[in-house]
């Protein structure tokens, strides 16, 4: 599985990079700038990402901007809505509008943290990724 991981702060970014060892190794990004040329880097070379995990506040772009970019590459790159990389946002934000506005710029998951790895595995699942049975 080809995964990008963005996340500005180390701990958390380590955790997860931990937590999908399992599914392959993963990219890292530290902000949306990284992010959005991760991807335009990954879908000129064909080599798609299959799974990004996606920080909302980050400095510079946060992350709902970078979906909303990332979103408009994959079309771009012909890949309609639902048919690019499953994203998942991570973040400590929890209100209504953060979550309506990702589920709307096309998220296909919504993780609060502290990231409990049970929680973002059946996330995973529920996404229909290849995840092994012993997480």
């Amino acid at each position: 599985m080809h995964i990008l991981v963005v996340e500005d702060d180390f701990i958390s970014r380590r955790l997860l990079c931990r937590y999908l060892e399992p599914l392959g190794g993963a990219d890292v990004a530290i902000n949306g700038n990284e992010a959005v040329e991760a991807v335009r880097t990954a879908l000129e070379l064909g080599a798609y990402y299959d799974l990004i995990c996606l920080d909302i506040m980050m400095p510079g772009m946060g992350g709902q901007e970078a979906l909303g970019l990332i979103r408009e590459l994959e079309e771009k790159h012909g890949l309609h809505r639902g048919q690019g990389a499953k994203v998942v946002m991570t973040t400590a934000l929890e209100d209504h509008d953060n979550i309506q506005q990702a589920f709307s710029s096309a998220a296909d998951g919504y993780v609060v943290k502290p990231i409990e790895k049970q929680k973002f595995m059946a996330t995973l699942v529920d996404l229909d990724l290849d995840v092994p049975q012993a997480t």
